[in-house]
């Protein structure tokens, strides 16, 4: 069974946009994984963590895949290591070479410990919605019930974190 997913790239160390570029030529050779229609990148400032950061580079991408959320997960887990990131020993909100998150998987909800979807603070970031909505304005969040367009409208600038 295959399914629609969509996920949240950003890079704000190193080659940013070679990072996200990278990524997805990684991610396109998961097997059982398809990478479809792939956002403009946008570049936003970084809020919290430390400061003097460089900007991020986001995007947003549409994934179909044979995998399960989970296996997806470990599968993007491992693009991350081996584009260099170590979770192990970050800061929060700190830089990173590439960051790769779930942010709908279909209609499915999951509330685990190492894993949730739809993810649970998408909604509140300009710099997830304003890709997403490049490529899904009409999907819907299936937890809110509202398409990704109506989030982001309702998400002005200033009122939702920018990063």
């Amino acid at each position: 069974m295959t399914s629609i997913c969509y996920i949240a790239l950003g890079s704000n160390l190193g080659r940013r946009e070679e990072n996200l570029r990278q990524a997805l030529v990684m991610i396109a050779m998961i097997a059982g994984t398809k990478v479809g229609l792939v956002s403009e990148l946008i570049v936003t400032a970084p809020v919290g963590g430390p400061p003097g950061q460089q900007d991020y580079y986001n995007a947003a991408a549409r994934l179909v895949t044979e995998l399960s959320p989970h296996g997806l997960l470990a599968d993007l887990v491992g693009v991350e290591r081996a584009m260099g990131r170590d979770r192990s020993c970050e800061t929060r909100h700190g830089p990173r070479i590439i960051d790769l998150d779930i942010l709908l998987f279909g209609d499915i909800i999951i509330d685990s410990p190492e894993l949730k979807i739809p993810h649970p603070r998408m909604h509140e970031r300009l710099f997830v919605l304003r890709p997403l909505a490049q490529i899904a304005p009409n999907v819907i969040h299936p937890s809110m019930g509202k398409t990704v367009i109506a989030l982001l409208q309702a998400c002005p600038m200033g009122s939702c974190d920018p990063a």
